[in-house]
């Protein structure tokens, strides 16, 4: 699971596959969503919300039943321990956290949090038009339809400012904390001073059933709620 380092440090296994795919998936699906919106091609626009809503369903079910790592309640914390992290961030020398550290769990949940709303409003949104319109948009008036489409365009804003955060941050980490947070998100390895005793991954049956809930909540999204 640790593998030797030449500074004295070993490279601990972290993040699972499932973690690190979703991770990197919706970085480009967020993307392909907003390239397909500027290019006109709401076809593909859909169907790329559809992915996401189906990656995000997994990631909050392996939220609870994934790694320790993947879990939220390992990552969320309170005021506290928020409060006593930030007091270290220009600290160099101190130690890596195994997973998110407390300032970064709750930046996790808010980009969740912000696609969760970016995708929800997206299924009821209706165009100026009345044309291109969410599998949801069905069950709401046309004015209302149109308050969820600009609600759309406000999350993503959000999401936007939520992301360019994100990238300081992890610019920050690099610079300063000497820590390379983009390296550990690939490999799902990081440097630390030793293995902590606390990891432990859930078995690829538990990625299997997330996989089958977050394809059948796509599939019944996409027919506007119907099987």
């Amino acid at each position: 699971m640790a593998e030797g380092d030449a500074d004295d440090k070993i490279r601990v296994r972290l993040w699972d596959g499932p973690t690190r795919l979703i991770h990197w998936a919706l970085v480009v699906l967020v993307g392909v969503s907003w390239w397909t919106h500027e290019i006109g091609r709401m076809d593909w626009h859909r169907w790329s919300g559809y992915t996401v809503l189906a990656l995000l369903v997994f990631r909050i079910f392996w939220g609870f039943a994934g790694g320790t790592t993947a879990r939220f309640a390992s990552f969320l914390k309170g005021p506290g321990a928020v409060a006593a992290y930030a007091r270290t961030l220009f600290k160099p020398g101190s130690a890596a956290l195994p997973g998110h550290n407390p300032l970064g769990g709750w930046s996790v949940l808010a980009m969740l949090l912000a696609l969760v709303c970016q995708v929800t409003f997206g299924l009821f949104a209706v165009d100026v038009d009345g044309i291109e319109s969410g599998p949801f948009s069905q069950y709401v008036s046309f004015d209302l339809g149109r308050r969820f489409a600009e609600w759309h365009e406000l999350s993503f804003n959000i999401l936007l400012a939520l992301i360019a955060l994100h990238i300081l941050a992890v610019v920050f980490y690099l610079v300063v904390k000497r820590d390379n947070l983009i390296a550990a998100m690939v490999t799902g390895r990081r440097l630390m001073a030793s293995e902590p005793k606390e990891i432990r991954f859930a078995p690829w049956w538990m990625a299997v059933v997330g996989i089958a809930i977050a394809a059948v909540v796509a599939y019944v999204v996409m027919k506007g709620g119907r099987l």
